[in-house]
């Protein structure tokens, strides 16, 4: 079933939207989930609390693109899941090595320019990212929007575990130099 005609049956409030999302998007979802939480049982239950989101806020948002829409709202329950769910205790998943990783080029947003900043850093990323190699720019991606492990990223584009820790290493400090040259870099 296309996009459109999933997002129609969440405006008519019909069941069957949710049982479309699953077939649809269920594996993707979950793959999101398992990069940032380690038990099975968290994700399953961060997939189902992603598609009770999506039923809340379809109507009245009408997203542009359905798997965009639900890996973000997938993405933003499993970090607020281990931010607040004691994750450290229980171990696994990439969440805190990702974040310890890409901290190191991206700004603070401590100052009062924060919000202001914000914006000009969302546009930077976006400039930045279109303009790397699709392979660059799918690794980054997959490595710090997505939280797979390296182990994971170099089977799927069949690379070895040290060329992708070499991209990572030196797209991030192109993207810390760009952030300079910018003037977003505090």
């Amino acid at each position: 079933m296309k996009d459109e005609e999933i997002v129609e049956l969440y405006w008519a409030r019909s069941e069957q939207a949710l049982a479309e999302t699953e077939k649809s998007y269920g594996s993707y979802c979950r793959s999101i989930a398992r990069g940032l939480l380690p038990q099975e049982e968290d994700w399953e239950e961060c997939v189902n609390d992603t598609y009770l989101r999506a039923w809340e806020t379809i109507p009245p948002r009408r997203p542009g693109r359905l798997s965009t829409y639900l890996g973000k709202i997938t993405r933003n329950l499993a970090l607020d899941r281990c931010r607040y769910g004691g994750r450290e205790k229980r171990g696994g998943g990439q969440a805190p090595l990702v974040l310890e990783e890409i901290s190191t080029c991206v700004p603070g947003s401590d100052s009062t320019q924060a919000l202001i900043d914000r914006m000009a850093l969302v546009d930077c990323f976006d400039r930045f990212l279109a303009a790397l190699p699709r392979e660059r720019r799918d690794i980054f991606v997959r490595r710090y929007w997505f939280f797979s492990s390296v182990k994971e990223i170099a089977a799927d584009f069949s690379v070895s575990e040290s060329r992708v820790k070499m991209i990572l290493l030196r797209t991030r400090g192109e993207l810390k130099e760009t952030l300079e040259r910018e003037g977003l870099w505090i």
